[in-house]
């Protein structure tokens, strides 16, 4: 019987962790998708068809479907006529929107 109950609490410990990661992770996107429409001002120039974005200056993230490290880089360092946002956004910003775009996009 106590084998069976410490089966059982192990088995809410682990539903529980797994909800808490999950509303973490739909919170990551979602604070993504603010930064890409608003603080960040991606929208102005990329599409996203998620964002419902049809910029033009920037490519297309759906066409180009990038992963979440080229999004970082290009998000801190900047790329082309895209400016750095190092310094502007804070590292757990760049890890939002890099975290929207690439599940976005892929």
């Amino acid at each position: 019987m106590k084998k069976k109950l410490i089966n059982f609490n192990y088995c809410i410990l682990a539903l529980f962790i797994l909800f808490f990661q999950s509303t973490k992770a739909d919170d990551l996107f979602e604070k993504g998708k603010e930064i890409f429409l608003y603080d960040g001002n991606c929208a102005t120039c990329h599409t996203l068809q998620n964002a419902k974005s049809n910029g033009y200056i920037g490519p297309n993230l759906d066409e180009v479907k990038p992963d979440i490290m080229r999004v970082i880089y290009a998000v801190t360092n900047g790329i082309g006529g895209m400016p750095a946002y190092e310094g502007i956004l804070s590292v757990e910003e760049i890890e939002a929107v890099a975290t929207y775009v690439s599940e976005s996009a892929n």
